[in-house]
């Protein structure tokens, strides 16, 4: 398993483990990035490693080349003074040297793939681990605002909404009665002060009548009929 494919599984891990155990979570949204950061500290760290080992291979290869070359010089100047023994020797130390000059070439190249294949995954990992940064205060706004959400619902499943409205209905209906008596109060208390009044304008209007007819019989003031002047009663 790679470098990244561990620390995928790793990642998935702590988020499941994080979402199981999510009493408060914005403590574990928090959590679960510092957790990221960490971890992508520990993956720059094995690709560094990773990096240095490419260069070390590279240096290998190339020592031993150098040394391969040198040999073959050395191969070179014992045919050219005759000592053909010390040639052979010499080839074979350059043959040696080739041998694994070639085998260090090809775990350079092999590393060299492998670490720019690490360092594309660690670009992406860093952007996804940006992204979370970038989503992490939303995901708090939308865990602060379901948890408001489901204590408004708590709350109004745990009030008794029938007898609520039953005992404000009670009110209500108390209230109306009141209301009532204050207005069939009020209409006696008017009722007794216009009959009074309309007490008043009927004996004016008695005594306006029985004035009048006083006139007309020729009654004078205390009720005896008015004689003529100079005239005896009949």
């Amino acid at each position: 398993m790679g470098i990244l494919d561990r620390v995928g599984t790793l990642i998935r891990a702590n988020i499941n483990d994080l979402l199981d155990r999510a009493e408060d979570p914005e403590k574990m949204i928090k959590q679960l990035l510092q957790d990221m950061e960490n971890q992508l500290i520990q993956v720059k760290t094995q690709v560094a490693a990773a990096i240095a080992d490419e260069q070390r291979l590279k240096e290998r290869w190339q020592q031993n080349e150098q040394l391969a070359q040198e040999w073959q010089r050395k191969a070179e100047l014992a045919v050219q003074k005759g000592q053909d023994d010390l040639a052979k020797e010499a080839l074979r130390r350059r043959n040696t040297y080739q041998q694994t000059a070639l085998g260090f070439k090809e775990q350079y190249e092999e590393q060299a793939r492998q670490v720019e294949q690490l360092k594309d995954a660690l670009e992406k990992l860093e952007a996804k681990i940006e992204e979370a940064r970038t989503k992490k205060d939303l995901l708090i706004a939308r865990s602060r605002r379901a948890a408001a959400e489901r204590q408004i619902h708590e709350t109004l499943a745990g009030i008794d909404t029938a007898g609520a409205m039953s005992g404000f209905e009670r009110m209500e209906e108390k209230v109306r009665a009141q209301e009532a008596r204050a207005k069939a109060l009020a209409g006696l208390d008017q009722d007794t002060l216009e009959e009074r009044f309309k007490q008043l304008e009927e004996e004016d209007e008695i005594e306006g009548q029985l004035r009048e007819l006083k006139a007309k019989l020729g009654s004078g003031p205390t009720g005896q009929p008015s004689l003529p002047a100079g005239g005896n009663p009949s």
